[in-house]
């Protein structure tokens, strides 16, 4: 009996010390810290990141999963700069984490070719599942073309950067790859060599060409008129090509949107209603560009956003309309057929910043105000609903 109790014993305590002490040495998952960070990600195609905490019990059960994982990819891809899987603890590399806006733990975050992924990874915690997103990650994001008459044939309701190249060991190629694995998401990419794109530019001296989607079909293919050996010139003209000043916001796409944690300017139209959308996108082109940092100018289907609508005391019947959802609170423009009055909705945008659209919420419009006798009563945000939960993992001490 005694033999027995003393065996159970040790079996207890081996166990507990193996589940106290669990990390292992042997695991690919590279912790990043100040001093390598930034190395690591320019050296490497793609950078899969766990930012976690010690304290966090999320963070504690998701670790040896991410390790097991980091082996699995180290081993499926060993060849050097194709990705690493790091490991950033945010107590003691909060310099990082403020970098990237960790507001939760675990957040796993993808970078690729040195630039942060509009998404954080929010699919299943298992070691297929993350294997599986890496894999995707390093799919070839080019297509490529053997006759140039495959062009005419391609999507007409997407962006598209084409590519002609003498051949594919150029190192031109390489730098156009780079840019569009970043931007595959945005863009359809594709690729010519040799004799598919010979007649199309001189020879050694390859080209890439942007060809706008349908609504714009009039215009001819863009030739990029910098270098191809610079990737930060390359990359910030085919960002602007790809990703539209006026994008349309879906619920597929609102959580993205979202995450860009700027305001959003909405105009909410009619399905049918082309010409007031024309408007709109011709009104920001013209008179609205220098703001476009800090605000998105998005355009909603009223009819797919009628809880918004009703929000703002609107229906369908009230389109077309223009708002601003601060993801605090939501702001109706006054008078829709304003916005043609030069300067007029410009104005509507410095009225955030300057505080004076939220003032008015709460102590009611500026003497100067227009509306003066009718305070303005904006509802609460509802697309900041949309947004990523932060009730998935555990949330920063301080928020607690």
């Amino acid at each position: 009996m005694v033999n027995l109790v003393s065996y159970k014993f040790q079996v207890f305590t081996v166990f507990t010390v193996t589940c106290i002490f669990y990390n292992p040495t042997d695991s690919e998952a590279v912790k990043l810290t100040q001093q390598n960070f930034d190395n690591i990600i320019a050296s490497n195609e793609l950078v899969f990141i766990n930012f976690y905490a010690d304290w966090c019990r999320f963070s504690s059960i998701l670790m040896p999963i991410f390790d097991e994982a980091a082996t699995a990819v180290a081993k499926e891809y060993p060849e050097a700069g194709k990705v690493v899987m790091g490991k950033v603890d945010c107590d003691k590399e909060s310099s990082i984490a403020t970098r990237f806006h960790i507001t939760k733990y675990p957040t796993l975050k993808l970078i690729r070719n040195g630039q942060p992924a509009k998404k954080e990874y929010r699919g299943q915690r298992s070691v297929e599942a993350f294997t599986e997103y890496i894999t995707k990650q390093l799919e070839d994001p080019i297509k490529e073309f053997k006759q140039l008459n495959e062009l005419s044939k391609l999507e007409s309701n997407k962006r598209i950067i084409i590519g002609y190249f003498d051949r594919r060991d150029q190192p031109e190629y390489q730098m156009f790859r780079r840019v569009a694995t970043n931007l595959k998401d945005d863009c359809q990419f594709h690729v010519g060599f040799e004799e598919a794109s010979r007649s199309m530019h001189p020879p050694g001296t390859p080209i890439i060409v942007f060809r706008p989607d349908k609504d714009r079909s009039t215009d001819l293919d863009e030739t990029y008129p910098g270098s191809l050996s610079n990737f930060d010139e390359l990359h910030i003209w085919t960002q602007e090509k790809c990703v539209p000043l006026i994008r349309e916001i879906t619920f597929e796409n609102a959580e993205e949107l979202t995450e860009e944690g700027l305001p959003f300017l909405i105009l909410f139209h009619s399905p049918d209603d082309k010409d007031n959308i024309k408007k709109f996108n011709e009104l920001v082109k013209t008179e609205l560009l220098s703001e476009k940092q800090s605000i998105n100018f998005l355009t909603a289907d009223g009819k797919q956003f009628a809880h918004p609508l009703h929000h703002l005391g609107k229906s369908h019947a009230d389109l077309p309309l223009i708002a601003i959802d601060s993801f605090r609170h939501m702001y109706l423009f006054p008078k829709f057929e304003d916005m043609e009055i030069p300067g007029k909705l410009k104005q509507f945008i410095q009225d955030l910043y300057s505080g004076k659209l939220h003032r008015e919420f709460h102590y009611g419009p500026d003497t100067d105000s227009e509306t003066e006798g009718q305070p303005t009563k904006p509802p609460e945000s509802t697309f900041r609903k949309l947004a990523p939960s932060k009730n998935r993992y555990t949330l920063l001490r301080d928020e607690l």
